[in-house]
């Protein structure tokens, strides 16, 4: 006698269900995890905050470092800057193409760090956003051997999230865990300015 669709289904789902459960009893380590967002397709950022309000809803506290933005407010600072459990510090001047100042932009890059390798090395901080980290590292604006230090040496609990273009690899063989988002079709492209509320 053949089955019907709906006991096919059943049964499809029976066994996908055995596996994911297999694999939720496998994963018994529990530590702090490396993410890292990256490629050239929007969403690194708004990812990362997600987080932040995911991380906020479990009532932990939350360290943000915004390495390029700088030079105009985001809704992202506006609404995160209201939470006590987020300690959030642009420290940007803005994108390296409108500084045209490598020696200024290595300075705030520097300066940056400094905050966020205060917030690796606290373990009140649940998690720490490096916002746009990948671009400064990839412009040559900081020292990739003093950020994998930090990183790797940083409280075991604690998460991060770095974000940005062009992440190095060394980075990425040191994460647990890297998305790399793919522009497929931008409204820029097509002449539409940044929105507040989706870009800004």
């Amino acid at each position: 006698m053949s089955l019907t669709k709906e006991q096919r289904y059943q049964q499809r789902m029976q066994r996908r269900k055995e596996i994911v459960d297999e694999k939720i009893a496998q994963a018994t380590e529990e530590r702090g995890v490396l993410l890292i967002h990256t490629g050239n397709g929007k969403g690194k950022s708004s990812s990362a905050f997600g987080m932040v309000a995911r991380a906020l809803g479990h009532e932990m506290k939350v360290g943000v470092v915004q390495f390029i933005k700088g030079s105009f407010s985001t809704g992202e600072e506006a609404f995160f800057k209201r939470f006590e459990d987020v300690d959030y510090h642009v420290m940007g001047d803005g994108f390296t193409w409108e500084t045209q100042n490598l020696e200024q932009d290595k300075k705030s890059a520097q300066a940056a760090w400094k905050v966020a390798a205060k917030m690796l090395n606290d373990d009140s901080y649940h998690l720490v956003v490096l916002d746009e980290v990948n671009i400064a590292l990839k412009s040559g604006l900081l020292s990739l051997d003093e950020i994998l230090t930090d990183l790797q040496s940083r409280p075991e609990m604690q998460h991060v999230v770095a974000t940005g273009r062009g992440a190095r690899d060394e980075l990425i063989e040191i994460a647990d865990t890297v998305t790399e988002m793919r522009d497929i079709k931008h409204a820029f492209r097509s002449g539409i300015k940044a929105q507040k509320g989706v870009e800004l």
